[in-house]
């Protein structure tokens, strides 16, 4: 399948350009919080398969993995925040401080977003809110 048959709502214009500066931030449009200021997608093959393997740390960063359920921290070497949105980003199910070798999922998610720990508590975000994409 191709990459625009993933395309939803809050992840389209992004996906038409992420390359373009400025950066895109992800931010909860509810509350108005940064949770991000430097995001990047996974939705091929490859670049959901490679994640974040390798990462010692993220700092003010988000990847977003579409589409997708459920996510493993196998391998991983730091916890985090996993946000899981329906295909309009609005939260289904936040996942905070998920450490490594452990699984975070929802069923009927289309989108998880993994974040920095402590992301989701301090932005205050929950099941409900709606996250977007915003050019800097």
């Amino acid at each position: 399948m191709t990459r625009a048959y993933y395309v939803t709502v809050f992840l389209s214009a992004f996906l038409r350009e992420p390359s373009l500066s400025p950066p895109w931030l992800l931010v909860n449009a509810d509350s108005g919080a940064t949770l991000a200021r430097l995001v990047r997608a996974a939705v091929d093959s490859h670049s959901r398969r490679q994640g974040l393997l390798g990462r010692t740390s993220l700092d003010d960063e988000a990847l977003i993995i579409a589409p997708c359920s459920a996510v493993h921290t196998f391998f991983m070497r730091i916890p985090l925040d996993v946000i899981f949105t329906d295909r309009g980003g609005h939260v289904m199910r936040c996942s905070p401080h998920v450490r490594p070798w452990r699984l975070a999922g929802t069923l009927t998610a289309f989108a998880a977003i993994e974040l920095p720990a402590g992301t989701i508590e301090r932005s205050r975000t929950t099941r409900g809110h709606r996250i977007e994409l915003r050019r800097a």
